[in-house]
């Protein structure tokens, strides 16, 4: 089992993110990733919704024999944690739990926002999570679906899309807090632009990079690390939507132009590997 693959999902291009985090403190652990850019965003629709596609993503990758799943979605994590965990026979991590831990690591006025999806936001997953932790802590929530489809254009970098991102987050301007949940793993990719509007004094939470930290430490527990070097050629990454997009996006943010991307199509019965 140590030489299988991990597999992580997500509604588009925003869990890559969390794969750069896994290429970062697991280099010997393969990846599998499948980006559902077809249907994203997922933050606007019902839950239902949001469970049939997760299910259809995680279907396809226990077929290719993962030893691991990670939820890289906080979306999705919201909507389908509990019932993965309860259907797979494989270890399954989501990202809002670390993103939560991450936070009070940082916090020293328990004064937290999160920015995130609408799904995210409405299904008040991380104000519990928080909440329950510490009853006496103060969220804000924020969400932000604009950021997502500036991460999904690749226009991080317009300026455009910086005044976007300063004017949405205007909200927390009285709010008083000292750390920022980044409760999307798109968000990451924005994280200079958000660094620049907050300021020095609010920390930042990548929840995805807490989430690696959490598979790592369940790996040697489970004792099913790879501990052999691999060739990064093994790693395979799927998406529902433009596979030349994904790459462009993918690569640059992986920092390698040599990833191997392949299209799933959706049909009624699941994701098919086209040929």
């Amino acid at each position: 089992m140590t030489a299988q693959a991990i597999g992580y999902i997500d509604s588009g291009i925003g869990g890559i993110t969390v794969a750069r985090e896994a290429l970062r403190q697991l280099p010997h652990e393969v990846v599998y990733y499948v980006g559902d850019t077809a249907r994203m965003p997922y933050g606007p629709r019902p839950k239902e919704e949001v469970l049939k596609y997760t299910w259809e993503l995680v279907d396809f990758l226990v077929k290719k024999d993962i030893k691991m799943l990670v939820i890289a979605c906080n979306t999705a994590t919201a909507a389908a944690l509990p019932d993965l965990r309860a259907k797979l026979d494989i270890p399954v991590i989501g990202v809002i739990a670390p993103g939560v831990r991450g936070a009070f690591r940082a916090t020293h006025n328990k004064k937290i926002g999160v920015i995130a999806t609408a799904g995210t936001v409405k299904s008040q997953a991380y104000a519990n999570a928080l909440r329950h932790k510490d009853n006496s802590v103060s969220v804000s929530q924020l969400a932000c679906p604009e950021f997502v489809e500036i991460v999904e254009a690749n226009q991080s970098d317009s300026v455009t899309s910086k005044q976007v991102i300063a004017d949405k987050l205007t909200y927390f301007a009285d709010k008083d807090i000292d750390t920022l949940v980044l409760g999307c793993t798109h968000f990451p990719l924005l994280d200079t632009t958000i660094t620049n509007v907050m300021g020095e004094k609010v920390t930042l939470v990548n929840s995805g990079a807490v989430a690696i930290e959490n598979v790592s430490a369940m790996l040697d527990e489970l004792n099913i690390s790879n501990t052999n070097p691999i060739d990064r050629s093994k790693d395979e990454y799927y998406t529902t939507g433009d596979v030349a997009k994904f790459h462009t996006l993918a690569s640059r943010w992986l920092q390698n132009d040599n990833l191997n991307v392949r299209h799933l199509t959706i049909t009624t019965t699941g994701l098919k590997l086209e040929d």
